[in-house]
Formats: C-alpha cells, structure tokens, sequence
C-alpha cells in the first residue's frame, strides 16, 4: 500500500513539477510578449541578463512543458482504463473534457494572455484518440518516427534575413516595438484589441493552415511517450526500478543539455536546430527520469507531497501564475513590463511557485478538488458531484 501511495505521488508531483519550470518559461513571455522573448535584442539587455537568459533557454524553455505534455497523455490512457472499469464509454467522456479545454483554452487566450497551451492541449485529445488503442510497441514506434522527422525541420534556415524565413524582420520589430507600449502602459481594453488584431507574421491564409496542420506533430512526441508509460505501467514500483531512473537521468541529461546549448551558442548552424528540437524532448525525459529517481527512496520527502498537492491543482495554479503575472507586468497592474530583467524574473517565478507550493496543500486540507479541476470533472462525467458514475451490470438471465 505504501509503494502505491508513493507511486501517486511520484506521479501527480511531476505533474506539479513541471509548473515550476513552464512558468520560468512563460515569465519571459510574461516580460517580453510571445514575439518579443524570441527577439531579446530590440530590449538591449546588458550582458549578464543576456547569460540568464541563454541559460533559460537550455536548461528551462522547451524541456518543462514536454513533461505536462508525457503527463497529459499519460493521465489520457489512465482515464480511459478508469472508464473502461466502469463500463462506461471511454471516447465519450474523454470527447467532452477536450472540449471544456479548448473553451477554457480559448477564454484564458482572449481574455487574460496569449501564451495559452489549454486549447492546443484539448485539441490535441481528439488526435491521440487515434492511438488511444494501440499497443505499447506502437505507440513508442510512432513517438520515436515523429520525433527523428520533426528533429528534421530543424536543418530549415535560422536566420530570419534568410529568404526562405517566414518572418519578415522589419515587420516583427514594429510589432514588438508596439507591444512594449501598449502591453506596458495600455489599458486592459488596449491589451485585448492588440493582442486579438495585431498579425506579427503577415502570412496568407495556406501558410496558416499548413502551420496549423504541423503543430499537432511537433509536440506528438511527447504525448505518444507518456500514452506508452502508461500503458507499460511506468512508475509503479519505484523503489525497485531506481538504478535504471539513474541509468535513464546520466543519459539524457547531459545528452538534452549539450544539444540544446549547441543551438544557443553555436546559432546559424545548419544542425543546430536539429538539437534544439530535439534537445527539448531529450532533456524532458532526463527531467522525468530525475524527479522520478530523487523521490523514489525509501524515505519519506517532506516535499513530495507539495509537489503533488501543486500538481493535483495543476489547472487552477496554471491559470493563477497567468492572473499574477498579467497584473504584474500588464499595464492595467504594476505595468513592469520588460522592466524587470530576465533574472529578476527568474526570482519571481521562483516566488510565486514556492507560495504555491504551501498554499496548495492547505487548500487540499479543505477541499478535494481544484475549483477549476471540479468544473471540468462536472462537465466531463455530467455529475453535480463530479464522479462517473459506474453503468449498473446487466442480469444474467437464467
């Protein structure tokens, strides 16, 4: 019982784990907007915030989001096997919680912050249903196909002056120009009108939607790993499995770290995108296997628990950091935007994930679930009370 008990855990605390990370991420976004963090130069930041920021990128910026992306198809085939106990329809139920995330997803994106991954997320529940039935050795093949040919699209060119660049430079720095303006001392109305009619890009309408058919491969990956984890019943004997965590963890650490700096100090390259695509992943799965390992011991962690409780909470806290923030940084709030510095945002990441950390257990004391988690329990099972409820087993007839 006590192994299973530290199994939930392990699992849930990745969960909330990975919230740490994707918000340090998200702070530059935060900061800087969603174009303006990939184009640090129009900010002229001194040299040292530069160094923090170059460190963001390797060892934070497109390695914490793939772990609640595994968690995501992970917890997918855990609900289906849920379901399927209870003899109720798995698609059905699975088909209404993808739904209320696009809805959650898109309100969180007009109304409060562009960086919203909810939407895409419930989006791409409809595309893993096509793999909810597989077998493991499947589900690991395609993951591993995908991977190797989105690592591919890295050799495209890295520099935006490049023809074959999608962007247009001198477009992106007005846009960012602006951005800094309005997102810094406009109002809450100001904020939504720019970020709902202002295009960056200026692309036609079939880049658009062959970006849009794209997107579901570039982060399938990860989704297709975690459906396989669960499906292998990945973490379920923790204490036993520990030197193949650490076997796992020397292996892609290293190997997900020396990729990714090679793309951040050594840009233009023609690999190097290759190894920031799938560094990301790479460095992902060394950050899972980490975790895993570290809290696996025998003994009991004071801190395992508050990982989980943050993971438990995982939708709410993810949509509190965007409230906190955007009142931060917005100008309708304290108006700190790109003001701050990347290290100092770094510190506040860490503030506000740490005030997570102890509140979220203490809201666990009272209630059981998240006030957003409950919602979307209610709509996914149709239930006031937010529980399935089990289809009644038909008689035998005699």
């Amino acid at each position: 019982m006590e192994l299973k008990q530290n199994r939930v855990r392990i699992i849930d605390g990745l969960r909330g784990f990975s919230l740490l990370g994707i918000l340090m991420a998200n702070m530059l976004i935060f900061q800087y907007g969603i174009w303006g963090s990939q184009e640090m130069d129009l900010y002229a930041l001194p040299d040292y915030e530069m160094t923090a920021y170059k460190l963001v990128k390797i060892i934070v910026e497109g390695s914490f989001m793939p772990i609640f992306t595994f968690m995501f198809g992970f917890g997918m085939i855990k609900m289906q096997q849920s379901l399927a106990a209870k003899g109720l329809k798995q698609k059905r139920y699975l088909t209404r919680r993808f739904l209320m995330l696009i809805g959650l997803g898109f309100l969180h994106s007009y109304f409060l912050w562009e960086g919203d991954i909810l939407a895409f997320y419930g989006m791409m529940g409809f595309f893993l249903l096509l793999f909810m039935n597989r077998k493991p050795k499947t589900l690991l093949i395609w993951g591993i196909v995908l991977l190797c040919l989105i690592s591919l699209m890295g050799l495209a060119p890295d520099d935006p002056n490049d023809p074959a660049s999608i962007t247009d430079p001198a477009r992106m720095e007005a846009y960012v120009v602006k951005t800094m303006t309005v997102y810094g001392t406009g109002t809450y109305e100001e904020i939504v009108h720019h970020r709902s009619s202002e295009d960056p890009l200026g692309l036609p309408e079939y880049m658009m939607f062959v970006l849009l058919l794209i997107a579901p491969l570039m982060s399938a990956p990860m989704f297709l790993f975690g459906m396989y984890a669960a499906k292998r019943r990945w973490f379920e004997k923790p204490e036993e499995e520990r030197i193949s965590y650490l076997r796992n963890t020397l292996i892609f650490l290293p190997a997900g770290l020396l990729l990714k700096a090679l793309h951040v100090y050594l840009p233009g390259r023609w690999w190097s995108g290759v190894g920031e695509i799938s560094g990301g992943t790479i460095l992902a799965i060394g950050y899972i296997f980490a975790f895993v390992w570290f809290f696996s011991r025998g003994k009991e962690s004071t801190w395992l628990p508050r990982f989980e409780a943050v993971g438990k909470l995982s939708l709410t806290n993810y949509l509190m950091q965007t409230v906190i923030c955007t009142t931060i940084f917005y100008g309708y709030g304290l108006g700190w935007f790109g003001k701050i510095g990347v290290l100092a945002g770094c510190g506040l990441a860490i503030v506000i994930y740490v005030a997570q950390l102890f509140l979220s257990p203490l809201y666990l004391k009272r209630f059981r679930y998240g006030p957003v988690e409950r919602l979307l329990r209610m709509w996914t099972n149709f239930s006031f009370s937010g529980k399935a409820k089990q289809r009644p087993e038909k008689p035998i007839s005699a």
